[in-house]
């Protein structure tokens, strides 16, 4: 933004000292990268405005002195007998710039306070009226750049006043302090004559200045003491504030908690339910024709669908690129469910297709226990970082149960909602536009993606 290395320098410096002034605010600031950027572009663009404001006063500077060189009382003749009729052309905003600045040598800064707008728009202001100025002398034949008139009435509107005129001022100005003084002498009484009346409301007007500036000294003392001893207070308060805002957090915080640990037993009470009547299910669909089955018949059915499962955890066990780590999320009742898949009977594995048919509903079971688990890490996210989306799973991690975090981090990442295909989404009502998927399918022949939103997962089938 400078263009040049000392400037660049300094501004780096003034960066940093501005870091050092606001450490203490920057204390919770979430990207302190984001913050430095900011201020350097900041810091680097009134650098530039100054060079610039520099560069113009630079070259105002060499106009003039140019002019007078070549002598500019000759079109200080021809712009004079029109100044004033040209100045009262001017809109009233455009004359009082003109007049602070060239005629009462105001600095922009200056003008700026007096108009009650910016630098900026006070500099703007000043140029605009310049240029209605040359217009105006450039419709009655003199031409003049807008440097040589800012120059030539720079040097020559404002005129020393005569000694006479000025040493009459000086002698009523004298003669009007004494007479408030009430030290007026006969002299003072030629020069002004006024009643004793007139005298009297003098002297009353400039009692009543004094003591008004009296007054308000007194009250501005007054108020500076009030203030330091609210800056004294202000301190202790300010951390007493800090400390209750994060009791408040580690409340909320620990709030969160309870209610997802409430939840998770809540699940496990349905689960287990689920588990029990699975069971009573699969009694009644292997119970025999005759009305009183006994319990050797059930015994045998509950053991040949325990054989099922043994032989699908055989299958993975000598299989282990058909398994996830996710398996350990399973309850009992997802294993039984994988094995059986709605069927009525316990029959043995006979092909390889079936115990690929079972993996690949056991991940699905899987999958969808693992992101059971991720919700609920990220909801107390959420909840500790006022519902801000994670810009990496690495923030997610402290929130996570045992175990959830490091397969998190090592399989899966973040997203944009945008790369999902449309007809994925084109039914769901979905507010979050991330969501958390694996970096890759989990081999050659898995053909469905598991996609965990904050509130929603489902499952896809992408393009080959």
């Amino acid at each position: 933004m400078v263009c040049d290395s000392h400037q660049a320098e300094d501004v780096t410096q003034g960066v940093f000292v501005a870091l050092a002034q606001n450490a203490r605010q920057l204390t919770h600031h979430p990207v302190l990268s984001g913050w430095l950027h900011r201020t350097t572009q900041n810091l680097a663009a009134n650098a530039v405005r100054t060079n610039v404001r520099r560069q113009t006063r630079e070259q105002e500077a060499a106009a003039m002195n140019e002019l007078l060189s070549a002598g500019s009382d000759m079109s200080w003749e021809h712009i004079a007998p029109h100044l004033d009729a040209a100045l009262g052309e001017l809109s009233e905003p455009d004359r009082d710039a003109v007049l602070l600045r060239y005629f009462e040598k105001k600095s922009a800064q200056e003008m700026a306070e007096r108009l009650g707008i910016s630098d900026e728009a006070a500099q703007k202001r000043v140029s605009r009226a310049v240029e209605r100025l040359r217009e105006f002398f450039a419709k009655r034949g003199i031409t003049v750049g807008a440097s040589g008139l800012v120059v030539v009435i720079s040097a020559n509107a404002v005129q020393a006043a005569p000694v006479g005129l000025a040493l009459t001022i000086s002698a009523v100005t004298t003669l009007a302090g004494a007479t408030l003084a009430t030290t007026a002498t006969a002299t003072a009484t030629k020069a002004i004559a006024m009643t004793t009346l007139q005298k009297t409301l003098i002297a009353a007007a400039f009692a009543a200045a004094v003591g008004t500036g009296i007054y308000e000294a007194r009250q501005a003392s007054t108020l500076r003491t009030r203030l330091q001893t609210l800056e004294k207070h202000q301190s202790p308060l300010a951390e007493r504030i800090q400390q209750l805002t994060r009791e408040r957090d580690e409340a909320t915080r620990q709030l969160t908690a309870l209610r997802d640990e409430n939840e998770r037993l809540n699940r496990n009470t349905a689960e287990l339910l689920k588990l029990r009547g699975e069971m009573a299910r699969l009694k009644n669909d292997t119970r025999p024709s005759q009305a009183n089955p006994t319990d050797a018949s059930m015994d045998a059915s509950a053991k040949s669908w325990l054989n099922r499962v043994n032989q699908l955890r055989g299958f993975i066990e000598q299989n282990p690129g058909e398994g996830i780590p996710e398996f350990q999320f399973l309850l009992d009742w997802q294993w039984l469910s994988a094995v059986s898949n709605g069927g009525t009977e316990s029959k043995d594995f006979v092909a390889r297709s079936d115990y690929q048919a079972a993996t690949e509903r056991l991940r699905a079971n899987a999958e969808t226990q693992f992101a059971k688990q991720v919700q609920a890490a990220l909801k107390r996210y959420s909840a500790a970082n006022n519902e801000r989306a994670p810009n990496d799973l690495s923030e997610i991690e402290q929130y996570c149960d045992p175990g959830v975090g490091d397969i998190l981090l090592q399989l899966y990442e973040i997203k944009p909602k945008s790369t999902l295909p449309e007809s994925a989404i084109k039914n769901l009502i979905i507010k979050a536009d991330w969501f958390i998927i694996r970096k890759q399918r989990i081999n050659s022949d898995s053909r469905d993606r598991f996609a965990i939103f904050p509130y929603n997962t489902f499952f896809w089938q992408p393009p080959p």
